[in-house]
């Protein structure tokens, strides 16, 4: 099992879930961030970290982000390592957690 950045985090790119990651398997994208499926050891901290619930484990993915888990496994080692909290993005299409 591994954990899933769904497209929900696209243009928001909150940072806190990499900040909590014991082992570095959070990516940064341009607009989103990505898990390293073989660096993520399953210990669900980022899950809960995740102000937009846009992280699933692999097995729990809703249908319609289902095309996260080939995007997480293909893209995540195209960027670097994220392992620090910086400014969320908040870009057009990023989801407001205060609302």
């Amino acid at each position: 099992m591994t954990y899933v950045v769904t497209e929900l985090c696209v243009d928001c790119k909150y940072t806190s879930c990499a900040a909590v990651c014991p082992v570095e398997a959070f990516h940064e994208g341009p607009d989103t961030l990505y898990i390293d499926p073989d660096t993520c050891i399953d210990c669900n901290a980022c899950q809960y970290e995740c102000p937009i619930d846009a992280i699933f484990p692999d097995y729990d993915v809703p249908d319609k982000h289902k095309e996260s888990i080939a995007v997480n496994q293909s893209e995540a080692t195209k960027f670097p390592v994220i392992v620090n909290t910086k400014p969320p993005l908040k870009g057009a299409k990023c989801i407001d957690p205060s609302k």
